[in-house]
C-alpha cells in the first residue's frame, strides 16, 4: 500500500498498515508499506499536523517548516523550523491532555526524546514517530519509500498506484471525511478521559489510542481471531 507521511498519524493510518500483516504457523508476515517520498510538500494536511483530545475538546497542532521561497519542495527535503519553541509547547499540550491516561507515563519519556532529538527534515521526524508507534503497538511492518511519483487518481477510493499497490495518500486528510475505519469494520469506541464531557471522538492521533489503551491498542486496530 501507499501512504503519505504523517505527523502523529491518525488511528486510521495504523489500521490500514495493521490490516495487511498476517499470522501463520510459519510466523509473522509483515505489512509492506510505501511512504510517498517524491511528492511536493502540501500545506494543511496530516504531513505536519495532528488532532488530539484536549480538556476543552478536539484540537489540532502543527509544526513549522522552513520556507525556501523556491516554490515546490520535495517532501523528503522539507526542513523543520526549530526557531520557535514549538517542541516544548507541543509536549506541554500533550502532557496536559493525557497525563491522566493509563499509559502516558509508560510511553512519555521515549516519545518526547524523539521530539527532543530534533530531526532535520519533516520526513525524518515523521518516520521516527511512525516507527515508534508501530513498535509500541506491535504492528509488524516493512517500511519502504517511493522512488517515482505516481499522480493521485482518486480521493475517495484506493486505486492502484503502479508498483506501490493501493493508494491511500489522499484518503486520509484533515479537511475530508475519513471512512477507513468504517470500511474496515473498526468504527467502535474505546476509553477516552474526556468522553464524559464531549463524548467519544473517533480517529484522533494514534497517541490518543496508545495512551488510553496501551498494549491493547493492537486489538482495536486489527481483529486477531
Amino acid at each position: 500500500m501507499l501512504l503519505s507521511t504523517a505527523y502523529f498519524p491518525p488511528v486510521s493510518f495504523f489500521a490500514l498498515i495493521a490490516k495487511d500483516f498476517t499470522l501463520s504457523s510459519d510466523g509473522v508476515i509483515p505489512s509492506v508499506v510505501y511512504l510517498e517520498a517524491c511528492e511536493n510538500y502540501q500545506k494543511q494536511s496530516w504531513r505536519n499536523r495532528f488532532r488530539f483530545y484536549a480538556a476543552d475538546g478536539p484540537q489540532d497542532l502543527n509544526f513549522p517548516v522552513v520556507h525556501t521561497g523556491t516554490g515546490h519542495v520535495r517532501i523528503s527535503e522539507v526542513k523543520v523550523d526549530y526557531s520557535t519553541p514549538w517542541v516544548l509547547r507541543t509536549q506541554r499540550a500533550i502532557s496536559a491532555a493525557y497525563d491522566k491516561t493509563a499509559f502516558f507515563d509508560y510511553y512519555r519519556d521515549e516519545l518526547f526524546a524523539l521530539m527532543d532529538s530534533r530531526p532535520d527534515t519533516l520526513f525524518e521526524l515523521n518516520l521516527s514517530l511512525i516507527r515508534f508507534f508501530l513498535k509500541k503497538i506491535g504492528i509488524p511492518a516493512e517500511i519502504r519509500f517511493t522512488e517515482e511519483y505516481y499522480p493521485v487518481r482518486s480521493r475517495t477510493e484506493a486505486l492502484e498506484a503502479g508498483p506501490y499497490g493501493a493508494d491511500y495518500r489522499e484518503l486520509l486528510h484533515p479537511k475530508r471525511p475519513d471512512t477507513v475505519l468504517a470500511g474496515l469494520g473498526l468504527e467502535k469506541p474505546y476509553f477516552q478521559v474526556f468522553a464524559r464531557k464531549y463524548g467519544f471522538i473517533p480517529n484522533l492521533s494514534i497517541i490518543d489510542l496508545l495512551f488510553n489503551e496501551g498494549p491493547d491498542s493492537i486489538s482495536y486496530l486489527k481483529r486477531l481471531v
